[in-house]
């Protein structure tokens, strides 16, 4: 058997490839409901577009949505037709790509410029990171954005590797692929691939580069065939009302401040964002730093070989987006994504050196004794969790507990005995389990602190057809989406007083959250009560 596999390794290695990006990305997308507020409202408003036919405007609630151009909505569709109708599973296979698409494209760069293990380090490091993982698995924008935005910089960089000849092809794609970018979610998409490029161009010193003609030239022709159409059009139907709502409001204002979404963070809000989201690299990331900190010295571009000036250029891509965003007026735990490709990048350099330092093993045991312990805690969580929460999250109990003591007791030799790719080996291999058994779990464990409680509510008044009004419920799309209804009113604090009219209407079902119950001036009576909300009637 060995010298048959060995024969024909080629053929295992790449079988081994196509099984884990599938347990990664795809394996259990249809096992949990869509999960508020963000993939509900997107998948909902695809939904929409998919039914009704409308390819230009995008509605939600029944109202026109001008905060988000049409890319993602568009390739929704697309899938919804290659499958036959909506489902969440069929939401979450575009994004699914989107995330394989990234992964590589960071593969084949590393792959050209250093080596081909050099770029499968890199993907593995990207495609396994926490954060990277949750967001391949849920259907909103932010994988797209970071998919185009991996393509069109990375399409840059390699501008600095190839032969001349071949220059104006990957200068072309970073401009299709910024277009599109813009088209996934807005101004992002263009300052970030730009922006980047902008500082590489400096640091390199061959800024006229970027403004050849051939290069230049076309490039911002193919860049505007791809973001201007759409605008126009929807300059052209809906005038001023488009212009300060899409382009004021939810793009220059936002940036500038968060008053618009009422997201204010600080400036160094995605620091702990990075520290669980790079998980579990975070930890061989922070031991880069260590070591390589106190030695840095400045090195100017034409000293350096090539695997060095790649690095050199993600850590210039690192920089500028998480500069980019931190100075954002709006800050979400999603905006970060961009930032991992880089990242994987610079990491992949260090796991890629001989040796391990004795800084390396120290974090990386730190690494495995949180893993171990995490496994300990999972298995006596019965003894110190209320009976009713530990039932909520006994489901996760086999996976998480088995993974982490079993992952970090391998850990634990490997790093011990320097062993460092059988080290790497382990935490790829426990983040692709974690993805394909464990995160469907954590989803549905997730919906039953609430969303539970309105996807049934709203199945009910789907079967007894009728209208959904949520009083301070905030907008809970799955409202929408699973009740199948075209609009559904949500009240606010201020329309107490509406309350007892749609109360007096039968063919009304009104929810409002169980801890309101004794802030309510009105007579009800509670039809059926849940974990966080409940029906009433008069």
């Amino acid at each position: 058997m060995k010298e048959f596999v060995l024969k024909h390794k080629k053929i295992f290695f790449i079988m081994m490839i196509i099984v884990g990006v599938y347990l990664l990305y795809f394996h259990n997308i249809w096992m949990y409901k869509l999960l508020d507020v963000d993939e509900t409202r997107y998948v909902n408003m695809s939904s929409t577009m998919f039914h009704d036919k409308e390819f230009m405007t995008l509605y939600l609630n029944g109202k026109f949505f001008f905060e988000k151009p049409p890319l993602y909505f568009w390739i929704e569709n697309l899938f919804f037709g290659l499958f036959g109708g909506v489902s969440e599973g069929v939401a979450r296979i575009p994004i699914g790509l989107q995330s394989l698409f990234a992964a590589l494209v960071v593969y084949f760069a590393g792959a050209k410029v250093v080596s081909k293990k050099f770029g499968l380090i890199v993907a593995c490091i990207l495609g396994t990171s926490l954060e990277f993982i949750i967001m391949s698995k849920i259907a909103i924008l932010d994988m797209l954005l970071t998919s185009c935005i991996t393509i069109s910089v990375f399409s840059g960089f390699m501008t600095y590797f190839v032969q001349e000849q071949n220059k104006k092809y990957f200068w072309w794609l970073f401009y299709i692929f910024s277009g599109l970018a813009v088209m996934a979610k807005g101004i992002p998409g263009v300052v970030v691939p730009f922006g980047v490029m902008f500082f590489a161009g400096l640091y390199a010193k061959n800024l006229k580069e970027f403004f050849k003609p051939k290069y230049f030239g076309l490039g911002t022709l193919l860049f505007l065939l791809i973001v201007l159409p759409w605008h126009i059009a929807m300059l052209h139907i809906h005038g001023k009302l488009f212009f300060d709502e899409y382009i004021i409001k939810h793009h220059l204002l936002r940036f500038i401040g968060s008053d618009v979404i009422h997201r204010e963070r600080p400036f160094l809000f995605y620091i702990p964002i990075l520290a669980w989201g790079f998980f579990p690299w975070v930890f061989s990331f922070v031991s880069m730093l260590v070591e390589k900190c106190r030695g840095f010295r400045y090195r100017a571009y034409e000293t350096l070989e090539n695997k060095d000036r790649f690095v050199a250029l993600s850590i210039i891509g690192a920089l500028f987006t998480m500069l980019f965003f931190s100075v954002s007026g709006t800050k979400l735990v999603t905006y970060i994504l961009p930032m991992y490709p880089f990242l994987a990048v610079i990491l992949a350099n260090y796991w890629c050196e001989d040796g391990c330092s004795k800084i390396f093993k120290v974090f990386s045991q730190v690494l495995n004794s949180i893993l171990i312990l995490v496994g300990f805690v999972i298995l006596i969580a019965r003894s110190y969790l209320p009976f009713d929460l530990y039932n909520t999250v006994s489901e996760l109990k086999f996976v998480g507990m088995s993974l982490c003591i079993v992952a970090g007791g391998l850990g634990v030799v490997f790093a011990k005995d320097g062993k460092k790719l059988k080290l790497f080996t382990v935490y790829t291999v426990l983040m692709v389990l974690l993805s394909a058994f464990g995160t469907h779990h954590f989803f549905n464990i997730n919906a039953k602190f609430g969303q539970n409680d309105l996807i049934e509510y709203a199945q009910i008044a789907k079967a007894q057809n009728k209208k959904i009004v949520g009083y301070k419920t905030g907008k809970k799309y799955s409202l929408i989406y699973y009740s199948g209804a075209k609009k559904v009113l949500f009240l606010g604090e201020d329309d107490e007083y509406l309350v007892p009219q749609y109360l007096n209407d039968k063919s009304n079902l009104v929810i409002i959250k169980n801890k309101d119950f004794k802030k309510l001036k009105f007579k009800y009576t509670v039809v059926k009560k849940g974990v966080k909300y409940s029906i009433v009637s008069k």
